[in-house]
């Protein structure tokens, strides 16, 4: 435990065990996304994921979290994120996020994408591009001796120029054997002192970022939380290993949204 910032510091048995869950959560996320189409249900693609999880002996992290209902959460067009799945079908130009968090031999993996389902507008390429590249912008400052601070201002930081607004409400977080420690992971710079990150820290980074306004509601489900305006917010996590080198992405996957798999201008 880092003594000043009271955050989680893994020890190497520990970092192998997340470097597990990491890698079985991007495979069940990266199967899921696959499976994104035009006339499923979200509760389809929610009780496929309660099968792979079967097949690889592992947990859901979120399912009975706080009562939550599901084992993956999965939000479509303006809900933002904890979106719970059931029998609304995909339609043609909707954009899905999946967010997966497993349990694996006491330890978690945290990760979340953004599929579009067929051709969407041009501005919501432009959204899973920027959004995406944020969270990449965000993960290069994962090295010890740098200002978590850095880290959670890099994500506005890059998105407000192309326009985007960033939610505040919800943040990314430290994860390990629980699914939110410490430190909070916000996705703009927080105010005040901020801690040093050190090399054993594990954090769960994801921008949520609105093609509208930023301000955000709950739906009467209790979870589901949407945009206010109504318009598309996309969402894009990993959990990262701070090292005292390259950041270690515990639950990598192949970039899903860049400029010129979209058909955008490179950056």
């Amino acid at each position: 435990m880092s003594r000043r910032t009271r955050i989680p510091i893994k020890t190497p048995r520990e970092i192998d065990f997340m470097r597990k869950a990491g890698s079985i959560a991007s495979t069940i996320l990266q199967a899921l996304a696959k499976e994104v189409a035009p006339g499923r249900t979200t509760g389809e693609i929610d009780q496929l994921a309660a099968e792979l999880m079967r097949e690889h002996d592992c947990k859901s992290a979120f399912l009975g979290y706080r009562g939550f209902p599901g084992y993956t959460c999965i939000s479509v067009n303006e809900e933002v994120v904890h979106g719970i799945g059931g029998p609304r079908k995909i339609m043609p130009g909707d954009i899905v996020k999946i967010d997966v968090g497993i349990t694996k031999s006491g330890f978690i993996g945290d990760n979340a994408t953004t599929v579009a389902a067929g051709d969407i507008p041009l501005e919501t390429k432009r959204l899973l591009a920027v959004t995406e590249q944020s969270l990449y912008e965000a993960i290069k400052h994962a090295r010890a001796g740098r200002k978590l601070a850095d880290l959670c201002g890099s994500v506005e930081a890059f998105t407000k120029p192309h326009g985007f607004t960033i939610v505040r409400e919800f943040v990314g977080h430290g994860v390990g054997r629980r699914l939110h420690e410490e430190p909070q992971v916000p996705n703009y710079r927080p105010p005040g002192k901020s801690p040093t990150l050190e090399a054993g820290m594990t954090l769960a980074i994801e921008p949520m970022v609105n093609a509208g306004v930023p301000s955000v509601r709950i739906l009467d489900d209790g979870w589901t939380v949407i945009t206010e305006d109504r318009k598309p917010s996309a969402h894009f996590e990993h959990t990262v290993l701070v090292t005292s080198g390259d950041p270690e992405i515990l639950t990598w996957r192949p970039r899903e949204a860049l400029p010129e798999m979209l058909g955008l201008p490179p950056w």
